[in-house]
């Protein structure tokens, strides 16, 4: 375990974001489905976006590793032997690689590491299924070792949408390319929706057609992807933890490279820093938020659960009771990010209580440092690190080596804005 010691500091400068790993993610299987030579230029070199790349290698692409782009290809020739695919960690690795697996006759074997085998499949799995494709699990509590074989057609199928949009986003993906017209009805509460618009946004970039419907799709079949490459924009989850460092230490933070025509999901943090008092201007690709005075919010971060620890620390650094609300489904994530954000409040001096689903958490100004070791989750982490810019003295937080699941250049990133306290 790698541990980094944090001393507070103003946060202040400009920063270019870092590349998106969703749309990474959703390039790569575009490329995939593409049957031709694909570049994503500017992809996000991390664990979880090479881990997608193995595993479409392992369906039959051939991907090439550059500097600031990779390549995708078809095999000329496919081994019809059974493929055994390691997801990783990465849950939109296994959700959007099952989809594609279940396009052909082919035996694929799935599994994965850390909390991912436990982590919700079990309804795209079912509508996997309905489509045609045969699908072997474990009977009860886990979603993997799986095996997949297809093929799959087109047809309706009922989905449940509560637990993850992965499972709406990997049926899009790839029904355009089977035979027959698809419909897919949505049934439970959406969450993550900005993530389906995400994916939304990359079909319609590859002249892919379907119709929206008030709580579902109709997808014609037998469509072929257009283009032979996509730009990964910048990426807004990345910036969201630079841009509440900026706010939560009495600074000032530019970050660019966002274009505003890709939906992203995590830009929901620039109206929970104006919620909490920050102020945020946006221009051209970026945003800068300046530190004000803080104040208590109220945030349903339902459709952008990936910033739950984040607004925890945020919550904890304000001396008056915030509630954080929604995003039940963060106790599904890389870890049980509602325990994970209660930990790390609390380690910051906050007082917190459970409110149904939500969290009610009394900060303070400034929070108290902490020790916090073992972390594996990546989003706790960097939330952690963000914390510890604001705190009374030095913290200690491990496992530094997390980040490298999302965002590995986050410890240089975080350094480049940081000014140290005197003394």
């Amino acid at each position: 375990m790698t541990v980094v010691e944090i001393r507070p500091g103003v946060a202040r400068g400009s920063i270019r974001a870092p590349p998106s790993k969703s749309y990474t993610h959703r390039a790569l299987v575009v490329g995939h489905l593409a049957h031709r030579e694909y570049t994503v230029r500017q992809p996000l070199d991390a664990d979880d976006t090479r881990a997608t790349a193995r595993a479409l290698s392992a369906l039959g692409s051939r991907v090439r590793f550059g500097r600031d782009r990779w390549t995708i290809s078809p095999r000329t020739r496919l081994d019809r032997t059974p493929s055994a695919i390691d997801c990783g960690e990465s849950g939109t690795t296994l959700r959007f690689v099952a989809a594609a697996a279940a396009l052909s006759d082919r035996v694929v074997r799935l599994n994965g590491r850390g909390r991912l085998p436990e982590r919700p499949i079990a309804a795209l799995f079912g509508a996997l299924e309905e489509l045609g494709a045969t699908i072997d699990r474990p009977a009860v509590g886990r979603g993997l070792p799986a095996v997949v074989r297809g093929p799959i057609h087109g047809g309706s199928v009922r989905l449940d949408a509560s637990q993850s949009s992965q499972f709406v986003s990997a049926l899009l993906l790839v029904l355009p390319t089977v035979t027959g017209v698809s419909r897919v009805d949505l049934v439970g509460p959406i969450v993550s929706e900005p993530y389906i618009r995400s994916t939304l946004a990359v079909l319609r970039r590859h002249g892919i057609r379907l119709q929206a419907r008030a709580r579902g799709f109709r997808v014609p079949g037998d469509q072929r992807y257009r283009g032979r490459g996509f730009t990964v924009p910048g990426d807004a989850s990345s910036a969201a933890y630079l841009w509440t460092a900026a706010a939560v230490t009495g600074g000032r933070v530019r970050v660019a490279g966002i274009p505003s025509g890709l939906p992203q999901a995590d830009l929901a943090v620039l109206d929970l820093l104006r919620r909490a008092g920050a102020h945020v201007r946006r221009s051209g690709t970026g945003a800068t938020v300046t530190a004000r005075k803080l104040h208590a919010f109220r945030m349903n971060l339902t459709p952008a659960p990936d910033l739950y620890p984040l607004a925890g620390v945020l919550a904890a650094s304000i001396p008056a009771t915030s509630h954080l609300a929604g995003a039940a489904h963060v106790i599904h994530k890389e870890s049980d990010r509602r325990e994970g954000t209660t930990i790390l409040a609390r380690a910051m001096g906050a007082r917190v209580r459970r409110e149904g689903t939500g969290l009610a958490i009394q900060g303070r100004s400034p929070p108290t440092h902490f020790r916090l070791r073992g972390l594996a989750d990546h989003r706790l982490v960097m939330s952690a690190a963000v914390g510890a810019l604001a705190a009374d003295g030095r913290s200690t937080i491990g496992d530094a080596r997390a980040v490298a699941k999302s965002f590995p250049g986050f410890w240089t990133a975080l350094a480049s804005l940081r000014t140290e306290v005197p003394g």
